[in-house]
């Protein structure tokens, strides 16, 4: 390595080793920055090359102004890449097809590798099909690798045929947990040169490193392949909140009281865009366990990143998770000697300050469908009977309405009773109370009971957010342990599972004596993987199924994940509250959502009634059992052979060769079509003229409802397709398994069955009005795209805020561009879909300031022309185009917010520009 134009390079010695250093004193104006801003001024002079990263940009970085609005550009080269396997397959499937796209442009297909460690673990593919059983986890695994052997062996391909690429098999453990656990540098040693760990990943969860101090992000697929390849990611400089933690978390309460209202604070404030850094004395009260907990759910706030600085707890976590005692010294000398070491008295210069007192955080849960909607335990109740007035019929009768004070009167649909019993009511269509029965149901073994609007269907001990961190994972077994003791177990209507986000969990499980009584109550091993966090619940009981949908019960899910978006945990429950895995258990044992958990009985027990406080385990009591449970030794052995897998993985054929054979036939994985007549040099960008509009939507359309995602229903065209294709519905598995076969993904691309789509009235689910035949009748997205297709016509999709929140699905963006869609008009966008969309080449465009699709009197009806857009042909970006929807006139802005956005979209997107840029090299 040469020292740049700062001559910032020295040596930096550690236990007799000496390592090259880009020192940041170097730099006027260096030692203000935050942490995280640190490490991308360190990431620029070490990657300074004249050409995409200037002396002129590493002064902007230093002299960061920390109240102005973004403007700087500036080039992030990631040290690294992890993914998951939903989002990892269409990387590899693009990048053989990319090899083949070199080969016929005359290149060389082998130049087609990844330049910096990529690594990936299969967690997404697991699906709960048995659950409260010993034999549970066994044959979900099988099941896995017999739906998924295509998948998995081209994995295994890719594995051999591509340099610095890695696969962490099934069942290991979540992508995140694996990487805060092993995967993860924090300071790298590569070359003699050490520098700090920067890690973007294919999963909005990737955020989860931030809590052991590496900076990184979840970014689109397209994006990844693309850092993979050597291109630095276009970013501008950005603002950096201030979080400022004091106090202590009070008994009782959990990592994940504390995500929750971090979360709500977050979301209320604003930070999309923007980075979240952790400060103050409340940071050393924080176990790094705590600390990965809100680092995992950035995205649920919206930001880029939540990062907190290298401290003793950070050695801490690396010394017991396995790390090396050299890997450990180096991370302390140069954290230390980079001025990156957490000082707790010192306030680095923030763009914006929040401030929380951990003393008040108290016991919550977030729902029914968004994760910043945070609510109180001791409101849970009264919330539940307020919301569910937006999925039934339900109305207040007198004896509760003294108790909710909010709700509406008795004839209107609200939650209530018929003041004889604890009965909820349906309202007839002129508002008089009728008499709600609950439902009987009878399962295959012969247990009967009753169910009801509210009753707990899901139970689930998942995700990376909290089956990492041990203070909440004991703290669920021990209060396992009280249930059984009590005579306690789930209620039959609950599907219950655990899958954990490593094999360490099960092992201090075992240590600790605690498997047993989590068993005892259903609490089964189901797999280690995120299961019903993704949607991958599995099949409720076909009797409960049918009560429910027969019934239109509103029943509920209750996890311990980061997501509870509708329609995304299962297709039967409409309600979806993220918890604590203590309370998951907690409300397992209650069996429904219309309970006040903290003052009355959960349950009977073999000695009268249990409350919430006879079984809820003390602080003291979990600190004792993680302190004696969890050592060194258990992630030396489980990481030791990381990468090799089990029998079943080694046994799978693989294919050989630097170019992959597609099979037609195969129904998981397909050539890409993105490089199809794709000629060295790039067509001229154009107007869009007579776009129809393909949906015109609401607020807050997540990625969930524009991915596919989930299980593959009878009776859809993705549906249609397998089956044209010789599948058998029971063998459909999940739109994630299928994302390396585009053509199940572009007939589930809007297929989310919430979707309401205003173009139609009440309907929800995949459905468009089609305005190529006559009289625009209702059909399928995908069938409507593929008539606009034939004629020629381009599409349009019209939004209102905080479209494409949630995941980093690329599919988002794939399954947009692929049906034809030309731009995208929206009130705001969430950052990564908004990037992924121009990494497809798709415009996005948004409303100004004010305006709306409402407010201009947009019915979805009209033909829109936009133009201004050739502007980009000229080299600049236009701040604006012009928009003509029929008799309407008006302007949006443009959302390409840099100049290498800018590239990417005149090159039709990401993956043409760098395959153009690699064939001219």
């Amino acid at each position: 390595m040469s020292a740049n134009s700062f001559g910032s390079l020295s040596k930096l010695q550690v236990g007799g080793k000496s390592y090259d250093i880009y020192r940041l004193d170097a730099v006027e104006g260096s030692a203000r920055l935050p942490y995280s801003l640190k490490v991308l001024l360190e990431n620029l002079l070490r990657t300074e090359d004249g050409a995409n990263v200037t002396a002129e940009h590493i002064r902007a970085l230093a002299q960061w102004d920390a109240k102005a609005k973004p403007s700087k550009e500036i080039q992030f080269t990631p040290a690294r890449v992890i993914m998951q396997d939903f989002t990892g397959v269409p990387c590899v499937v693009d990048l053989a097809t990319m090899r083949e796209a070199v080969r016929d442009l005359g290149g060389d297909p082998t130049k087609i590798n990844p330049l910096a460690p990529a690594e990936m673990v299969i967690d997404h593919s697991v699906i709960v099909e048995y659950f409260g059983s010993p034999q549970a986890f066994e044959r979900n695994v099988q099941v896995e690798y017999e739906r998924n052997k295509e998948r998995y062996q081209f994995l295994r391909w890719g594995q051999t045929a591509f340099d610095e690429f890695k696969v962490v098999p099934p069942g290991t453990g979540i992508v995140h947990q694996v990487n805060i656990e092993h995967l993860a540098r924090v300071v790298f040693d590569r070359d003699g040169v050490a520098y700090p760990d920067t890690c973007v990943g294919t999963d909005s969860h990737t955020t989860m490193e931030n809590g052991i101090g590496v900076l990184g992000w979840g970014v689109g697929g397209i994006e990844a392949e693309a850092a993979m390849l050597g291109q630095p990611i276009s970013m501008l400089i950005p603002r950096v909140v201030g979080f400022k933690l004091t106090g202590e978390l009070p008994a009782g309460t959990t990592a994940t009281d504390l995500v929750l209202t971090i979360t709500e604070m977050l979301r209320e404030h604003g930070v999309v865009g923007k980075f979240v850094e952790f400060y103050g004395e409340g940071v050393h009260a924080l176990p790094l366990a705590n600390r990965a907990t809100i680092g995992n759910m950035s995205p649920e706030f919206g930001s880029t990143c939540a990062i907190f600085p290298i401290d003793d707890e950070t050695l801490n976590y690396l010394r017991l998770t396995g790390r090396s005692d050299e890997q450990v010294a180096l991370v302390e000398a140069y954290a230390k000697e980079q001025g990156m070491w957490l000082d707790p008295s010192v306030e680095p210069e923030f763009s914006e300050y929040l401030e929380l007192d951990l003393s008040t955080v108290v016991p919550s849960l977030a729902g029914p469908k968004r994760p910043q909607d945070r609510i109180s335990l001791s409101d849970a109740k009264q919330t539940w009977r307020r919301d569910v007035q937006n999925y039934v019929k339900v109305a207040l009768g007198p004896a509760d309405e003294a108790s909710a004070e909010s709700f509406p009167a008795s004839d209107s649909p609200a939650v209530g009773h018929d003041g004889a019993g604890d009965k909820p009511r349906h309202v007839d269509a002129n508002g008089s109370g009728r008499p709600h029965k609950p439902v009987p149901v009878t399962l295959e073994d012969g247990t009967s009971f009753e169910l009801d609007h509210g009753h707990v269907a899901v139970a689930a001990i998942t995700s990376c957010t909290n089956t990492s961190n041990p203070y909440v994972m004991i703290g669920a077994a021990l209060l396992a342990k009280k249930a059984v003791e009590k005579g306690l177990t789930r209620k039959p209507w609950v599907k219950t599972s655990l899958a954990p986000g490593s094999q360490v969990v099960t092992d201090y499980y075992e240590r600790a004596g605690l498997t047993p009584y989590l068993d005892k109550i259903g609490f089964n091993l189901v797999g280690y993987g995120c299961t019903t966090c993704i949607g991958n619940t599995g099949p409720l009981q076909p009797e409960i199924s049918k009560a429910v949908n027969d019934n239109d019960l509103a029943v509920t899910a209750v996890l311990s994940g980061n997501r509870n978006f509708e329609g995304r945990i299962s297709p039967d429950v409409k309600m979806n509250y993220l918890a604590s895995p203590p309370l998951v258990i907690a409300y397992a044992l209650a069996g429904t959502m219309d309970i006040d958990i903290l003052n009355d009985p959960i349950a009977e027990g073999t000695d009268g009634p249990v409350y919430l406080r006879d079984i809820w385990p003390a602080a003291e009591e979990v600190a004792e059992i993680v302190e004696s449970s969890i050592g060194k030794e258990m992630f030396t052995k489980d990481y030791a052979d990381v990468f090799k897998g089990d029998e079943r993985w080694r046994g799978l054929d693989i294919p050989t060769g630097d170019l992959f054979e597609w099979d037609d036939a195969s129904t998981y994985v397909r050539k890409a079509p993105y490089f199809d007549g794709m000629g060295a040099e790039p067509e001229p960008v154009s107007d869009i003229h007579g776009a129809r509009v393909l949906a015109k939507l609401g607020d807050s359309v997540t990625t969930d409802h524009i991915s596919p995602a989930g299980s593959i229903k009878a009776g859809t065209p993705a549906a249609q397709y397998l089956q044209d294709n010789g599948v058998a519905v029971k063998d459909f598995n999940s739109y994630g398994s299928r994302r390396g076969n585009h053509e199940v993904m572009i007939r589930g691309t809007f297929a989310n069955i919430r979707l309401r789509n205003q173009l139609l009235d009440d309907v929800e689910g995949g459905y468009t009005r089609d305005f190529t035949q006559e009289g625009a009748p209702q059909a399928f997205i995908y069938d409507a795209a593929q008539n606009y297709a034939a004629q020629g016509t381009p599409l349009v999709v019209l939004a209102g805020k905080e479209y494409g929140s949630g995941s980093s699905r690329d599919w988002a963006a794939k399954g947009t561009a692929l049906l034809g869609v030309r731009a995208v008009i929206a009130q705001s966008y969430e950052r990564i879909h908004r990037s992924n969309l121009i990494g497809l080449g798709v415009l996005p465009l948004q409303f100004k300031e004010g305006d709306s699709a409402e407010s201009l009197g947009l019915t979805g009806t009209e033909t829109f022309d936009i133009t201004g857009v050739t502007a980009l042909n000229e080299g600049g970006v236009p701040s604006e185009v012009a928009v003509k929807a029929d008799g309407k006139e008006f302007t949006v802005d443009v959302r390409i917010d840099t100049p290498g956005e800018a590239d990417y979209y005149r090159n039709g997107g990401i993956l043409q520009y760098v395959l153009r840029n690699l064939i001219r090299k």
